[in-house]
């Protein structure tokens, strides 16, 4: 089986770590198109072996793209068209029926109540969105909340497949070494009390209002890891408050590995060689918290119980979905700060302690979440896995039924 990813961008995100992520596990010979910013991710699948290539799409009314995309499809003879994120779903979609792929899917990775990967959701917006759905053959959503706002906006059922994002639990296991070693380099106090977060740096994630109640609590440290437009500001919020001695802001690689930036864009404060990747970062916290009103998923937060740390989220269907009981290290709070610093106030006072990593974690495994998608994959196309792949296992479940479409998270394991 032949597969095209088409995607909007490889800079650093959920959406585009999770089909790196994917593309590792899935039995299927896979290429990728990028419209435009071919950054970190990029970088990351080419060194993975599987080819990239951007479109140089010069913005959402570039009309000259869909030609040439179009031609792209057309000459690599794909199975198969996979499109994430919103302008790659509007251009991938036309482009595959124009090049006569009839087995279309799409993501819905950033699917919210009032915005689309922070784009409002306009009528105009949501007519375009409609109108191509209409020319794929199947939308995965990766909630059941995506699975419930698709329905709700006119989303035929049958063409809804509820399919979680995964994750690799084990990378995050907690090391004692690996906490010395990360805060060691980052010029971290050892027995300082560190709040993390982890994401773009949107607005819509509501880092501000982390900020705010890691400021409030005299002596905690933050360590933000992420990039976007709003590193600025937040740089500038942190020195209003007079704690920007005390907030750290590494950016990420294509490997979750952050570039050895600090809140001010230069080397962080006591940064002693290259920063770790993600899983170092989070063995160095002892809090996470996700301030975010609005999510689709909630990746980040399933990688911070999987290192064994409490959370405090805002909304995380991943686990917002499942019985409490699940996941018991994660609480939810009211989106304002009062709240937040209380509960960051109360984890403190505790004592720095790791958790025994929750059920909720195993459930969201990246294999599982491969082998749901090569179902549908096989089901859409009738062609094989690519012969002697070594997640062969995957070939296998392929040929099993595909579950059934809900848009609810089914109890079995995935």
């Amino acid at each position: 089986m032949r597969a095209l990813h088409i995607i909007t961008g490889l800079g650093t995100g959920g959406a585009e770590q999770q089909l790196r992520l994917l593309l590792r596990q899935l039995p299927v010979d896979s290429e990728v198109v990028t419209l435009t910013d071919p950054g970190a991710v990029a970088t990351g699948l080419r060194s993975d072996g599987i080819p990239v290539t951007h479109l140089g799409m010069t913005g959402n009314r570039d009309l000259t793209a869909l030609p040439r995309l179009t031609g792209i499809i057309r000459r690599g003879r794909y199975d198969l068209v996979h499109t994430h994120l919103y302008r790659a779903c509007v251009y991938g979609r036309i482009a595959a029926r124009l090049a006569g792929v009839r087995a279309v899917v799409a993501t819905e990775h950033s699917l919210g109540e009032a915005e689309i990967e922070g784009r409002p959701l306009t009528r105009p917006v949501r007519a375009l969105y409609l109108a191509t759905e209409r020319l794929g053959t199947t939308t995965v959503a990766v909630s059941g909340t995506a699975a419930h706002r698709l329905r709700a906006w006119g989303v035929p059922a049958a063409r809804v497949e509820t399919i979680p994002n995964g994750i690799e639990a084990h990378r995050f296991r907690f090391a004692a070494v690996a906490r010395a070693g990360t805060r060691a380099r980052l010029g971290l106090p050892h027995d300082a009390f560190v709040v993390g977060g982890v994401g773009r740096l949107v607005p819509g994630k509501r880092f501000d209002v982390l900020l705010r109640a890691v400021a409030a609590l005299p002596g905690a440290w933050l360590l933000l890891v992420g990039e976007g437009p709003q590193r600025a500001a937040l740089t500038r919020l942190a020195w209003q408050l007079g704690v920007q001695s005390r907030v750290l802001m590494p950016g990420v690689s294509g490997d979750e590995g952050p570039a050895a930036a600090g809140h001010d864009g230069q080397a962080a404060a006591g940064h002693k060689g290259p920063v770790p990747g993600l899983p170092g970062l989070l063995a160095a916290m002892d809090a996470f918290a996700s301030p975010s009103g609005e999510e689709t998923f909630g990746v980040s937060v399933l990688e911070a119980l999987a290192a064994g740390l409490p959370v405090r989220h805002v909304t995380c269907p991943a686990i917002d979905e499942l019985p409490a009981a699940e996941a018991p290290g994660a609480r939810r709070v009211d989106a304002g700060t009062a709240q937040l610093t209380a509960e960051l106030r109360g984890l403190r006072a505790a004592g720095a302690q790791r958790l025994p990593v929750p059920a909720a974690v195993g459930r969201y495994d990246i294999g599982r979440t491969a082998e749901r998608l090569m179902a549908v994959y096989t089901r859409l196309t009738g062609a094989a896995a690519r012969p002697g792949s070594p997640s062969g296992h995957l070939a296998a479940s392929a040929e099993r039924p595909a579950p059934p479409r809900t848009g609810r998270l089914p109890e079995v394991s995935r």
